[in-house]
């Protein structure tokens, strides 16, 4: 709905938080905005024993209530509206992926706004020195502490913050001292991206010469600035997609415009925000979970504003503000992590592209590994698809080759062929990074004698053994227990770990190489503060090392001195229940791969399997990526799955199975019979229970929806949640509907 001012409006629509879809209706109160009411104003209302913060969205709506039963709102926060745009997208994701409103529009803005915090920018004092500073003659010559503060100042051009004043030991009384002589001033500065003054070029320091595919590819963006225009830059592993994204945003900075810059993970977003702020001589900030909620605030409100040139985030930040926006770039595009999976189940890659639309302006999704849906859409002409074939520099794409692991012995998951590869590069002096996609010392517990595995209680799942705490631990509801003694079926000693996690792995690597160096990387050897920051830091440095670690390593990093990648086990992600399964695998071993011979040295990767004759692996391996994909398209569209046609799941789950299940059953009865009587073209497969039926000692039940047209499903979802809503018992357990699922669990 488009704003709109009426100083007579009677009746305030309000979406408060809350999963219901519908909103609220208010009586206006004795406060008003300035210009009288208007959607988009933040306002404290009395729901039910609590008040909170609501967002009002429609003036003067039809009320299904009497007047005299609607509650006035009790305070309006804001005297002016939040960003049309940013509402704008609200909506739109809200209908979309079938939420609640008011949960999606608290959920979009930062914890403080939600809070009820005015949305203003934290600002800090910054003291500079004046004219008469330089001079300052014999009025100091009995004060010298006041001399050294003056002449600390006098060594920063752009004047100092007071906090960094206090830091070295200097008084407020003497900053006053100076300041009443005239020999300094002071200014209120945003803490965030701070105003800068006109002119100056938006460079810090010169781009980098490009190929002739990169120039081809960015000329070809170049034409786009002015329009909306989606781009697939899909380019091998160091081709030098940053490079290109760098100078697309140096010519919309050129523009006065913003950009935003989506990365899948926190993990990126330091490298990536160093790499920016180097190159671009304009505010660049980030925008992640990492922040406090101060930060994140500032950063939200800097970009609102129009003082942020270019935003860095995850997958959240594709809801910030933007005051003049330029360009979205979503880097990493077929990342899972671009996926919300609670709550708003937004995509954040598809948000990005709808907002692009809505603004006029390009969005360009880059991967070396892109998803079959941005390569459908690539290859049907909706998205303008630039290829880039080539390393950057003098680098070669590494050699890929499969080690059969059957028969053979293994020390830590490694075979013979893989430890004699390692030892060679070690030799040479480089690094090598051996992938382990599951951490822990192994996977699972096993009784030698009777073939007894320790499970969960709470889980369909096998508990993992960990060594750093000596326990055993569910990865899915982190429930843990102590290391029996003895099996506690047949009381054997003859307990054994099956399988290899990372910290298995390293204990084997350092038992072969004990004079090397091992840095292991996975969640729990990053749980520190800028514990993953310093690692990668030892990493850069360059000396020889042994990387072991999980997928928080396969994306996005340039290790310019690893020459050698051993993926552990390759068999993990080829037989899964999911249909997505395969792609995700071939793309998690293509980012691993990509990660050797990066500079001038040539790289090797030995992917260990034991299933070396499987058609997708020798693919993978012979032809690439894109041939795999080929196949995998080729696949869904006989089958009739995504990219081709269109999915919603719906989820349930309680503590009781036959709850969910008789719910459940019902629904699919129900729906059928109403896309009978509607006909609408809308398959309901189900329900069948998840995958993992028992999680957290709850029941999953699964009900699958495909449709040719997205407009189809998205009417039978709606449909299918108003009834859900109707249903008593649904009440007492959970239930989301998830449009575009990207895991089937």
């Amino acid at each position: 709905m488009t704003s709109r001012a009426a100083t007579e409006a009677t009746l305030l629509s309000v979406a408060v938080p809350s999963p219901l879809r519908h909103t609220f209706d208010y009586l206006p109160g004795d406060d008003t905005p300035d210009g009288g009411w208007t959607t988009g104003v933040r306002v404290r209302v009395p729901f039910g024993r609590r008040s909170v913060v609501g967002v009002v969205v429609a003036l003067d709506p039809p009320s299904a209530l009497p007047r005299e039963r609607l509650k006035p709102i009790e305070a309006l926060i804001d005297r002016s509206p939040l960003p049309a745009d940013w509402l704008w997208l609200c909506r739109f994701a809200a209908r979309y992926y079938q939420h609640s409103l008011g949960d999606t529009l608290a959920g979009a803005m930062p914890a403080p706004l939600r809070q009820g915090r005015p949305l203003e920018a934290r600002t800090r004092t910054r003291w500079r020195i004046t004219e008469a500073g330089h001079t300052p003659g014999e009025q100091l010559g009995r004060a010298p502490r006041q001399a050294e503060l003056l002449a600390a100042i006098a060594q920063h051009p752009r004047g100092m913050v007071t906090s960094a004043i206090t830091a070295m030991s200097f008084s407020h009384s003497q900053l006053r001292a100076l300041h009443d002589r005239g020999l300094i001033e002071c200014c209120e500065e945003n803490i965030a991206a701070p105003e800068q003054g006109a002119g100056g070029h938006s460079l810090a320091e010169p781009s980098l010469p490009l190929n002739r595919e990169q120039s081809a590819a960015l000329s070809a963006l170049h034409e786009d600035l002015e329009r909306f225009q989606a781009s697939l830059l899909h380019g091998v592993t160091g081709s030098g997609k940053t490079e290109i994204y760098l100078q697309l945003i140096e010519a919309v900075l050129d523009r006065g415009r913003q950009a935003l810059v989506l990365v899948p993970e926190i993990g990126l977003t330091p490298q990536t925000l160093a790499r920016f702020r180097k190159r671009f001589n304009a505010p660049v900030l980030a925008l992640h979970s990492g922040l406090s909620d101060g930060e994140r605030l500032d950063s939200w409100e800097a970009a609102r504003a129009g003082r942020a040139a270019v935003i860095i985030g995850t997958r959240s930040a594709v809801f910030t503000p933007l005051a003049r926006p330029g360009v979205i770039i979503v880097d990493e595009e077929h990342d899972g992590s671009f996926k919300q999976q609670d709550s708003l189940r937004y995509h954040a890659r598809d948000l990005a592209v709808a907002r692009a639309h809505y603004h006029g302006i390009p969005v360009l999704l880059g991967s070396a590994t892109p998803s079959l849906e941005s390569l459908a859409r690539a290859r049907s002409g909706h998205y303008r698809h630039l290829r880039l074939t080539r390393r950057a520099g003098d680098a070669q794409p590494a050699a890929m080759s499969l080690v059969d692991l059957r028969g053979r012995p293994q020390r830590g998951g490694l075979g013979p062929q893989a430890l004699t590869a390692i030892g060679e590069h070690l030799g040479t002096g480089r690094q090598v990074l051996v992938f382990v996609d599951r951490r822990g010392f192994a996977p699972t517990l096993a009784c030698h004698q009777c073939g007894w595995l320790a499970e969960c209680r709470h889980c369909d799942a096998r508990l993992t053994l960990h060594r750093d705490p000596y326990r055993l631990i569910c990865h899915h509801c982190e429930q843990s227990a102590p290391v029996p003694a003895a099996c506690p079926q047949c009381e054997s000693g003859d307990l054994r770990p099956l399988g290899a996690g990372t910290e298995r792995t390293e204990e084997a690597l350092s038992e072969a190489f004990d004079d090397t160096p091992i840095v292991r990387i996975d969640r729990d050897s990053t749980r520190r503060r800028d514990a993953f920051e310093q690692q990668l830091a030892e990493i850069r440095r360059g000396e020889p090392c042994l990387l072991v670690g999980t997928r928080m390593l396969a994306k996005g990093h340039h290790f310019p001195h690893v020459t050698l990648v051993v993926v552990v086990n390759a068999d993990g992600g080829l037989y899964g229940a999911d249909f997505r399964s395969l792609e995700h695998s071939a793309q998690l071993l293509t980012q691993v791969a990509g990660r050797a011979g990066r500079a001038q040295h040539a790289g090797r990767v030995l992917i260990q399997t034991l299933h070396p004759q499987d058609p997708a692996l020798l693919t993978l391996v012979e032809q690439g990526y894109d041939a795999l994909a080929e196949q995998l398209l080729e696949e869904r569209r006989i089958a009739g799955l995504p990219p081709f046609r269109f999915v919603a799941l719906l989820r349930g789950e309680s503590s009781r199975k036959e709850a969910v299940s008789d719910l459940f059953e019902r629904a699919a009865g129900t729906l059928r019979q109403w896309l009978g009587e509607r006909g609408l073209a809308v398959q309901c497969l189900g329900p069948v229970p998840a995958p993992m039926e028992r999680r957290h000692n709850r029941y999953h039940v699964q009900l699958l929806l495909i449709a040719e047209q997205r407009s189809a499903l998205h009417e039978a979802a709606a449909w299918l949640d108003e009834w859900l809503a109707g249903q008593r018992d649904a009440r007492r357990l959970r239930y989301s509907i998830d449009i575009d699922p990207q895991e089937m669990y």
